[in-house]
């Protein structure tokens, strides 16, 4: 078993990112694993969820391949049938279930997406990416590192159910009459801490404040796939993507190569 592993270990490594692959393994697990892992690995019932980005002991590919084609001694995990390229099809789509963004970054003109970043998207308003752009929304330069691709693309696209502490927008009217928008940073019974539109930050003590207003909706707009072409939201993805810092030595593919 160890010489077969050794001998499949380099096509691991090489499909790993690829979509075909990635695909084939999908479809296995969904027909071989989901009793007992769930759809896509998101809610597991006997056994846990494989999507979750959590601290596994079996994590590597070497021992989820011999977690699936063996079994574990002891549990309720059963050895499988399958042959070893269809086990080795299904390590890799649940390698992808947890990757991260710049570990699989998708194809996409990151050029094209980046000028949308900059301009028609807006984005560089609010959100920072390597030192430059605003700091009303959370910075990006390592945004890849971070999330996967699929957690980007709802974050364009799908509103979420919470507005993130730091980011709650607010309306907050002073004693003087003067009126500031942007999002809360902190606050408690004697002081608050906003961030106005402008990216001013203001202390503010309660006895300056008359009224404050909490918005129900996040500053973030999640309706990208009507304000872009499909087009042009694989390639702001794509740009995204590949936001990550270096970490011991080069690791940020270059953002202006077009994949």
């Amino acid at each position: 078993m160890r010489l077969a592993w050794l001998v499949l270990f380099p096509l691991l490594a090489f499909a790993q990112h690829d979509p075909a692959v990635v695909a084939q393994g999908r479809e296995l697990y969904n027909r071989s694993c989901t009793q007992c892992h769930g759809a896509d690995g998101t809610v597991g019932d006997r056994g846990p969820a494989l999507a979750a980005r959590r601290r596994y002991i079996r994590s590597s590919e070497e021992d989820l391949f011999n977690a699936i084609k063996n079994g574990i001694p002891g549990t309720g995990m059963p050895g499988s049938a399958l042959p070893p390229d269809d086990v080795r099809k299904i390590v890799t789509y649940i390698r992808s279930l947890r990757a991260t963004a710049i570990d699989a970054p998708i194809e996409g003109n990151t050029a094209k997406g980046e000028a949308i970043f900059n301009g028609k998207g807006r984005c560089r308003d609010c959100h920072m990416v390597n030192g430059q752009g605003g700091i009303i929304g959370p910075d990006l330069s390592n945004i890849a590192a971070e999330r996967s691709i699929k957690a980007i693309h709802e974050g364009l696209t799908v509103p979420r159910p919470h507005i993130p502490t730091g980011f709650q927008p607010v309306r907050v009217v002073l004693q003087s009459g003067a009126e500031l928008r942007g999002i809360l940073k902190n606050e408690h019974n004697f002081s608050l801490q906003m961030l106005d539109m402008n990216g001013k930050l203001h202390l503010l003590s309660r006895d300056e404040v008359k009224e404050v207003e909490y918005d129900t909706q996040s500053l973030m707009p999640t309706n990208w796939a009507q304000r872009l072409t499909p087009e042009e939201l694989k390639d702001l993805v794509a740009f995204l993507s590949r936001q990550a810092r270096p970490v011991d030595g080069p690791r940020q593919p270059n953002a202006r190569r077009r994949r």
